[in-house]
């Protein structure tokens, strides 16, 4: 099964403002974004240093990591960290970080938010160094007093041996991590970058 994410994040254009926040929503939603940029971070330093039980703690009990790809696609906190043991059969070594997101909270729970986190990793697989550059959609939710990831989906921009990195730019399949290429999940699977080359097919 493929998920195609990203669109969601694009905020509709509106006429009307939403209801003002009382301070102390305000606060609390400032120490919501808080928490939920420590999460993200939280979450990539387990995962390179092998911190399961620190990983599984980043998912709800009912949480969900998967790819846009389908290669992964696990339910519930024990089925994810039992995914994560499946990856790491083939992973070595890993660095993890995190660049520019965005954060929207549900209107009407407070404890719920979705975000869209822009990051890169430098990982061995299978024996080989690579480089990536990812994507994770990410739903929150707070659970016990936590914020803590929902859903979280993978998309790849490219994965790719440094050596490879020049030519595989040039071209939709910039996955390299299987055995045979495969295409990138983003830009050219979203709407926008489809529809904007059909409106201007000579560009």
């Amino acid at each position: 099964m493929e998920f195609r994410p990203h669109d969601r994040h694009r905020q509709p254009v509106t006429t009307t403002n939403p209801p003002p926040l009382s301070i102390e929503q305000r606060v609390a939603r400032l120490e919501a974004r808080a928490e939920i940029a420590e999460l993200i971070a939280i979450y990539c330093f387990a995962v390179d240093e092998r911190d399961t039980d620190r990983m599984g703690a980043c998912f709800s009990r009912d949480g969900v990591f998967r790819s846009v790809d389908g290669a992964m696609n696990a339910s519930g906190r024990d089925a994810v960290i039992a995914q994560f043991h499946g990856r790491f059969a083939v992973l070595g070594p890993s660095n993890h970080f995190t660049h520019d997101r965005t954060l929207s909270f549900d209107a009407a729970d407070p404890g719920r938010a979705t975000g869209l986190v822009n990051a890169h990793a430098e990982v061995v697989r299978n024996g080989e160094a690579l480089w990536t550059s990812l994507r994770y959609e990410d739903e929150y939710c707070l659970e016990e007093g936590r914020w803590r990831f929902r859903v979280r989906t993978l998309s790849f921009f490219y994965y790719v041996r440094p050596d490879d990195y020049p030519t595989a730019m040039l071209g939709v399949d910039r996955n390299r991590a299987y055995d045979l290429p495969r295409p990138a999940d983003w830009p050219e699977q979203t709407s926008t970058w489809q529809r904007y080359y059909r409106d201007h097919p000579s560009r």
